[in-house]
């Protein structure tokens, strides 16, 4: 069975690593008792085109009226014209139902339209785009085309999400795969969690590293082109878990060489749940067998024969797809690339992402878990004697701010967007801030506020 290691040895010339937004000075930083602007509107610290821009933004996120915004990292807001899309492909399916040869062509359609979306977004040809439904999918795809055997290695770090690990897990348990995890504390020292990884590459056997872009946990953006090539120059293929990366900060794929770099659509794309991608490198897309095939894997309609497969990332695809959504997917991927803007809001978010980091590395009682040297979008932050549990559900109490609190890390999540205004950081640092004045059981009880409804007539 073909195998991706194969392609190692016609690989290409080494790649570079995208470009980071640079980080802001702290100039720009919102701190506890700094005043509003003097219209008190949002994004004061934006110029008066970027505010305007910023209003029309949130009007098209109706959910950044339900609450201060701060969970992208697991789902972000879809905007009003992708659930438009959606609800008026649903209508034509409620219809004129979805059995006839123009509702499966419309399908096709909608699915090269959502490759071509997202390949603009990340950087990359749509014919290196396979459809998922999920980032655990696209890994478990790439973790598949490697003919294991027993004692064969897998690298991951001791930050991953269960859609690496549970692919991993599935390899060790069917093949006997030994599943290696390297120690990189917080992921922020490039020096230290490439060494981790060398260790284990040097001792030989490792067939796959499996790892995040941007790490779910601390926010740490990994030094991924170098872990790259060191994993190639070991002969090991590379699968990376692009949740937190995909639409938050400026990418191209293309230039990792990774072999497999598997995206949500619900996250930072903006799109609905149960969609996704797979990008695989093109080399790979024409020589693999993956280890799960169907209808949509073949050029040839109801082909199973070898090469019957189509001749790129499509041959990833295996199940069915909901038009409806693949329509909101592709929706939102374009309206971020040409409404909202790329550089634009890669650059927004990480100026208010870093300052919220610098903010809360100032704020006496909390302790900042993200790197702001090696940051993207995500701040994860620790109040010692606070479980995070409690700190989130003491956010939305008071601010009513939408958190995520890391269970393993004991820690809070904010996931710091585009379209989240300097006012709603202020009024989350701030309440942060007030808790780490506090213990649990000192802090003033705020009551949650109820809304009753009004008995009918």
């Amino acid at each position: 069975m073909p195998d991706p290691t194969d392609a190692l040895r016609s690989a290409g010339p080494d790649r570079t690593s995208p470009v980071v937004s640079q980080a802001p000075a702290e100039s720009d930083v919102p701190r506890e008792g700094d005043a509003p602007g003097a219209s008190g509107a949002p994004g004061e610290s934006d110029a008066p085109g970027d505010r305007d821009k910023l209003a029309a933004l949130r009007a098209a996120l109706p959910a950044t009226r339900a609450g201060i915004y701060l969970n992208t990292g697991t789902c972000g807001p879809i905007p009003a014209e992708s659930a438009a899309a959606m609800r008026q492909a649903e209508e034509r399916e409620l219809a004129i139902g979805r059995a006839t040869r123009d509702a499966h062509e419309e399908l096709l359609d909608r699915m090269a339209e959502a490759r071509g979306a997202l390949a603009a977004v990340l950087g990359t040809d749509m014919e290196c785009v396979a459809l998922t439904h999920s980032t655990t999918e696209g890994i478990g795809l790439a973790v598949g085309t490697l003919d294991w055997r027993p004692g064969d290695r897998a690298l991951t770090t001791n930050h991953e999400h269960p859609g690496v690990l549970g692919p991993l897990a599935a390899a060790r348990d069917r093949h006997g795969v030994d599943v290696r995890i390297a120690e990189i504390g917080d992921g922020g020292d490039d020096d230290r969690t490439l060494a981790a990884l060398e260790l284990e590459l040097a001792a030989g056997g490792v067939r796959l590293v499996a790892l995040s872009h941007v790490l779910w946990t601390t926010g740490a953006v990994l030094p991924v082109a170098q872990i790259v090539r060191r994993a190639h120059a070991h002969g090991a293929v590379v699968a990376l878990d692009g949740a937190q990366a995909g639409g938050a900060i400026p990418l191209h794929v293309d230039d990792l060489g990774a072999e497999f770099y598997a995206v949500p659509g619900q996250k930072w794309l903006l799109g609905p749940e149960g969609t996704g991608a797979l990008i695989v490198r093109r080399d790979i897309a024409t020589s693999s067998l993956p280890a799960a095939r169907g209808y949509f894997s073949a050029a040839i309609p109801y082909g199973v024969g070898r090469d019957d497969l189509w001749s790129d990332a499509r041959r990833f695809e295996v199940a069915g797809f909901h038009a409806p959504s693949l329509v909101g997917l592709a929706r939102s991927a374009g309206w971020l690339a040409m409404y909202v803007g790329l550089p634009w809001a890669h650059a927004r978010a990480a100026r208010l992402a870093h300052g919220a980091a610098i903010r809360l590395q100032g704020t006496p009682g909390v302790v900042v878990v993200t790197p702001p040297d090696r940051m993207a979008t995500l701040v994860t932050f620790r109040l010692p004697g606070w479980p995070a549990e409690r700190v989130a559900e003491e956010l939305a109490r008071r601010v009513f701010a939408i958190v995520r609190p890391i269970r393993g890390l004991d820690a809070v999540r904010l996931s710091v967007g585009f379209f989240t205004t300097d006012e709603e950081l202020r009024r989350v640092l701030d309440a942060v801030a007030e808790l780490a004045r506090h213990t649990p059981e000192s802090l003033p009880r705020r009551p949650a506020i109820e809304f009753l409804e009004r008995p009918r007539a």
